[in-house]
C-alpha cells in the first residue's frame, strides 16, 4: 500500500478515500472524521489535475502563440515557456502516471479556454488572431518535443 503512495498520487488518493468510505460505512470506532479525511484525501488527486491541466493550458496557449504570431522576438521565450511546462507535466506524470490516460481529454477540454488566453495575448501586441480559430494539438503535441514549423 504504501509502495502506491510513493508511485502514484492519485491512484493512491482514491484508493485510500474509498477505503475510508468503506470503513466508515461498517461502522469503524475509531475516532476519526471518516468523510471529511477521505474528502482531504480526495483533493490531493483533484489538485494534481487541476496543476496538470494548468500546465498543459499554458502549453496550448504558447504553442498557438508559435503558431499564429508573425512576431520574432518573443519566440525563444515561448519556447522556453512551452518547455518548462512540459517538464512540469512530466513531473506530475511521473509521481502520478495514472494522469496519463486523463491527457488527451485534458488537451481537448482546455483548448478553448487557451485559445481565449492566446487571442488576448496576441491582440495586446496589435497582430490579428483570426488562424487560432483552427488551432487544436493532440497529446502528443503538447507532451512531446513538437513545435509549430517543426516535421517531428
Amino acid at each position: 500500500m504504501g509502495e502506491l503512495y510513493r508511485t502514484d498520487l492519485a491512484l493512491w488518493s482514491a484508493q485510500q478515500a474509498a477505503a475510508i468510505r468503506a470503513a466508515a460505512r461498517e461502522g469503524s470506532n475509531a475516532p476519526v472524521d471518516w468523510n471529511n479525511v477521505a474528502e482531504e484525501i480526495e483533493s490531493l488527486g483533484a489538485s494534481e489535475r487541476r496543476t496538470l491541466a494548468s500546465h498543459i493550458t499554458t502549453v496550448i496557449v504558447h504553442l498557438m502563440k508559435l503558431q499564429a504570431s508573425p512576431a520574432r522576438d518573443p519566440r525563444r521565450g515561448w519556447r522556453e515557456t512551452v518547455a518548462r511546462a512540459r517538464g512540469d507535466i512530466e513531473t506530475i506524470l511521473t509521481d502520478s502516471p495514472s494522469l496519463r490516460r486523463e491527457v488527451s481529454a485534458i488537451v481537448m477540454r482546455q483548448t478553448e479556454s487557451a485559445r481565449g488566453v492566446a487571442r488576448i495575448a496576441l491582440e495586446e501586441w496589435d497582430e490579428h488572431s483570426a488562424e487560432l480559430d483552427g488551432l487544436t494539438y493532440d497529446a502528443d503535441q503538447v507532451l512531446g518535443d513538437w513545435f509549430p514549423g517543426s516535421t517531428a
